[in-house]
């Protein structure tokens, strides 16, 4: 890009609405670094609204930024976009569930990581330029994950401001994510909590997590067993609380009924006999989040083959759940009601601190009233 010898005026669109200034910067700007913005903004030179501005202002949607002349730094050519070949974008259009103005759902299949990484080519990341229409610049951005043989609902926003919009939904624990899972056996407790700590298992590179409840993050999982199949193995549905790495794998683990399927924390246990998959059985059914574009998005995904073949050959039933998000914790007691509380356990400890209540009148009491020898003034 030339360097630009001209005052520019830019209008906040609504996805910048909430943005730091230095935020925007990177977004549309990238060729103007940091300290060229925060150099304008220290002499004044950038305007927003006709008024000066600091780097982590918030910006508003309709606000007028005023940029200065130049200050475009020298930078690398950036890398020509991949062309996907047809099978990737086949591969796409066969993942994709739901597409909204903010967003895209996909139903990821096992085996396909969320994200590249070492020695990994093929992923949805990677998939993400099948969905950008003609003329479109903005390309769509992952906000969560799932565990590369974790299947199932999978969102994308679509937008920088519905990215930032879902992040927070999910930071904030708001959104509703229910699993299912095969496990090993059959938990005595049919619906419950998990809440073990856990934390990155030492000698492991940090590619497996363990409890620990000393120095581990805490981590919280709702389960409820559907349906089961003698002692042999459960199908759960796992709604976790706090998004821990390989939370819900390693809960199930902890709990005694590892994931079928799932050898890295179940080990040898983690395997049915017979011609159940060895595939992992963990598979985000059903998503629940608020959309930007007003409303609830609530999307489900279908069971990838394997599963629903594990599911039928052990005779479950995939109608006898909706994957309804179990009901909430009671709210935390108001200040008036742990006042109230407080007030009648005071009480309660009073009284029980009496001695016992004497009987009126009856064998060896006196009977309360005058003192004795006093009569009635005449």
């Amino acid at each position: 890009m030339k360097t630009s010898d001209e005052v520019r005026t830019f209008t906040v669109e609504a996805d910048d609405d909430g943005i730091r200034l230095d935020r925007w910067f990177k977004r549309h700007l990238p060729q103007i670094g940091f300290g060229t913005v925060s150099k304008w903004a220290r002499t004044g030179q950038i305007r927003v609204d006709g008024g000066r501005a600091k780097p982590d202002d918030r910006l508003e949607q309709g606000q007028q930024i005023r940029v200065p002349p130049g200050g475009d730094a020298p930078h690398k050519k950036a890398k020509p976009k991949r062309e996907l070949t047809n099978a990737e974008r086949e591969q796409a259009e066969e993942m994709l569930i739901k597409r909204t103005k903010s967003a895209l759902v996909i139903n990821k299949p096992p085996g396909l990581a969320t994200q590249g990484g070492t020695n990994t080519h093929n992923h949805v990341d990677g998939l993400l330029d099948a969905y950008m229409d003609e003329g479109e610049e903005q390309r769509p951005r992952l906000v969560h994950r799932l565990d590369k043989d974790t299947s199932g609902v999978l969102l994308v926003a679509r937008t920088p401001g519905s990215a930032a919009f879902f992040s927070k939904r999910f930071s904030g624990r708001s959104a509703k994510k229910i699993y299912w899972a095969l496990v090993v056996g059959v938990p005595d407790i049919k619906e419950g909590v998990i809440e073990a700590p856990l934390a990155k298992q030492p000698g492991s590179g940090g590619e497996k997590m363990h409890v620990d409840h000393e120095g581990g993050q805490p981590a919280k999982t709702k389960y409820r067993v559907v349906d089961t199949a003698g002692k042999k193995a459960a199908w759960l549905e796992l709604q976790p609380l706090t998004g821990r790495t390989h939370q819900l794998r390693v809960h199930c683990a902890a709990m005694g009924h590892p994931i079928v399927g799932d050898g890295k924390y179940g080990g040898k246990d983690a395997f049915l006999t017979g011609s159940v998959s060895r595939k992992m059985h963990l598979h985000a059914r059903r998503l629940i989040i608020d959309s930007p574009d007003g409303g609830k998005l609530d999307v489900t995904a279908e069971l990838p083959e394997h599963f629903a073949a594990s599911m039928e050959q052990i005779g479950f039933d995939e109608n006898a759940s909706d994957a309804t998000p179990m009901r909430d914790d009671p709210p935390p007691a108001t200040r008036e009601e742990k006042k109230q509380k407080a007030r009648q356990h005071a009480k309660n400890y009073r009284k029980s601190q009496r001695g016992p209540r004497r009987a009126r009148g009856g064998a060896g009491g006196k009977r309360k009233g005058r003192p004795a020898g006093r009569g009635k003034k005449k």
